[in-house]
């Protein structure tokens, strides 16, 4: 695997230097290996300060969506994997900003594919290789076809026979994992005043 930079656990606004750097992976990694899968551009993976700034942002708003999944049971299930897809993408975003991704790069190469997403954090210090997340993020790929617009439009994806629980557990623990990889932790407290968007996500 490519040499990784990991990230810092002081706390949610904690930096990175400047100059960390990711190595640029060679042909036969398997970073290497997803440029090709997807048909990528590679990148050098460079730490920032404003990436680390970035990636904060990014778990909360994980948090802020993941909030808004606790809406009542009855709820048409479409809406939940939409939502559910939301905060997989925002929760792994965090992660992949923090390494040294560009915002720009993750939403052409990557865009609101969670499969993805996993994939690239996997490859790159994430360590999450769960069968039943790895399932899930297929199914949700593009989280996009599940949306209301997309079942006005007839279409209609197959669920994997995934229910409520099982879903909001899968996610939960994705959250808390990239928590714990990312160092980042809500403030005690932590309130979020904020109307979700789901415009601009990567």
């Amino acid at each position: 695997m490519d040499s990784i930079v990991p990230a810092t656990s002081a706390g949610p606004r904690a930096v990175a230097p400047s100059a960390a750097i990711i190595t640029l992976p060679g042909e036969s990694s398997e970073l290497g290996a997803l440029w090709r899968r997807y048909d990528a551009r590679p990148v050098r993976l460079v730490r920032t300060r404003e990436g680390r700034n970035f990636s904060f942002t990014r778990f909360e708003r994980a948090h802020e969506f993941m909030a808004g999944m606790t809406g009542a049971a009855d709820e048409d299930m479409s809406d939940y994997l939409y939502s559910a897809g939301i905060v997989a993408q925002l929760a792994m975003s965090s992660h992949l900003l923090d390494v040294g991704f560009p915002d720009m790069w993750c939403a052409k190469y990557i865009g609101l594919h969670v499969d993805r997403s996993l994939a690239y954090s996997n490859a790159t210090g994430f360590g999450y290789e769960d069968t039943e997340t790895e399932r899930l993020m297929e199914v949700l790929s593009p989280y996009w076809k599940w949306n209301t617009m997309s079942q006005m439009q007839g279409i209609e994806p197959d669920d994997g026979g995934f229910t409520r629980e099982c879903v909001a557990g899968l996610i939960t623990e994705l959250v808390k994992h990239a928590a714990e990889v990312t160092g980042h932790n809500l403030r005690p407290g932590w309130r979020t005043g904020r109307t979700p968007r789901s415009s601009a996500i990567s």
